[in-house]
């Protein structure tokens, strides 16, 4: 949900009368001339998205004061891209008690829907991150909090607890706030992030970037953590990674670039700025990146409208046995992003998904997704 207009959501919300302020409140923070240790987390291992999934979580769009007359319309973007991916995993959707019938109908009796209820469709930000430990998986609640208390969310904000508590697995609360869609790992010990969604008042206030690192890493279980710059204050999530820079191997890293002569912009700076810092950078394992440019489509050929349209191919899904990535109707820019994904990760089936009202909504494959590790369930 990388490039959604924080100022024109708010603004609608408070016209609509729901409340700005999220549900979860960032942790009171310390004397940041005095770095406190990190306190013990779960550690372990934070896995990569190419590895087993014992399922994919998906969220049923609730709120009409955030779709509006398109509500029905991001719906069936959103059945249509869970049973999709139910070809290939377990796929379970949660929706509201009174919106899991029709849900279950839109999806079809290839995806299980649960009543657990939701704001909205972005399950990479709202349902914890996994890591494993001794074995096991733990969820790691991330404390959303609306994107930097940019949206209400009084049903995703305790998501992370009932979910959890729903599957039997162990809860950890980290230390910071932020959102799946703001992390990126390549297994091995690396993690990219943007600092701009991280390092921010708004979701951490008081805490320095060298003391969200030292959490990042006792949580997650990471060695080394890269950071990019992104662009603060112009989306609703305050850019990130996930639609800018997504590892597809142990060292290589598939990035955002805009489309070949678009005019400059703070997208752009931002792509190129990851560039520079990736191509400088070692990841864990002291491997120098492999940076290989995923070109968006043209503007005035693709199929979908909006000044919030997220037009990335970079918020791909990789489940099992399959890529799912978008199809914005510039059939030469599609196919070229089919090849290089099917280049990077051989041996599965590339799915294009149209995604339209979702992208029109600020986001993408990726941020309405949100992977189980474990061994597949059927």
């Amino acid at each position: 949900m990388s490039r959604r207009s924080a100022f024109s959501v708010l603004a609608g919300l408070l016209a609509a009368g729901v409340s700005a302020c999220g549900s979860a409140e960032p942790s009171t923070p310390g004397d940041p001339s005095t770095p406190e240790p990190a306190p013990a987390g779960p550690g372990g291992r934070f896995g990569a998205e190419w590895e087993s999934h014992a399922r994919t979580f998906m969220s049923w769009p609730a709120q009409a004061a955030i779709w509006g007359q398109y509500l029905g319309d991001v719906r069936k973007d959103i059945a249509g891209l869970a049973r999709d991916i139910a070809e290939y995993e377990q796929v379970v959707m949660l929706a509201g008690d009174d919106q899991r019938d029709a849900a279950q109908r839109a999806c079809g009796s290839g995806v299980q829907v649960i009543s657990l209820a939701v704001d909205d469709l972005w399950a990479r930000d709202t349902i914890p991150v996994f890591v494993e430990q001794a074995g096991k998986v733990v969820g790691v609640d991330l404390g959303f909090n609306g994107w930097g208390n940019k949206q209400g969310h009084g049903n995703d904000g305790p998501l992370g607890r009932k979910l959890l508590s729903r599957y039997g697995i162990s809860r950890h609360q980290a230390p910071f706030i932020a959102e799946g869609g703001a992390l990126e790992t390549d297994g091995e010990g690396t993690l990219l992030v943007t600092e701009s969604s991280i390092v921010n008042d708004n979701r951490n206030p008081g805490k320095s970037r060298d003391q969200l690192e030292a959490e990042l890493k006792q949580t997650l279980g990471i060695e080394k953590v890269i950071w990019c710059a992104g662009v603060r204050g112009a989306d609703i999530t305050d850019a990130h990674i996930d639609c800018l820079a997504r590892y597809v191997a142990p060292g290589v890293v598939l990035l955002d670039t805009a489309f070949p002569g678009s005019p400059a912009d703070s997208w752009s700076r931002s792509s190129e700025q990851a560039r520079q810092v990736l191509a400088q950078s070692t990841d864990a394992r002291g491997r120098k990146l492999e940076v290989v440019d995923l070109p968006q489509p043209d503007p005035d050929r693709i199929t979908g409208r909006g000044d919030e349209f997220v037009s990335s191919y970079a918020n791909f899904y990789i489940a099992n046995g399959a890529v799912f990535l978008p199809e914005f109707g510039d059939r030469r820019a599609d196919d070229r992003a089919q090849g290089i994904l099917r280049d990077h990760l051989p041996g599965r089936d590339i799915v294009p998904v149209p995604i339209d009202e979702i992208a029109a909504g600020g986001g993408g494959i990726h941020c309405s997704t949100h992977d189980q590790p474990g061994a597949p369930l059927r």
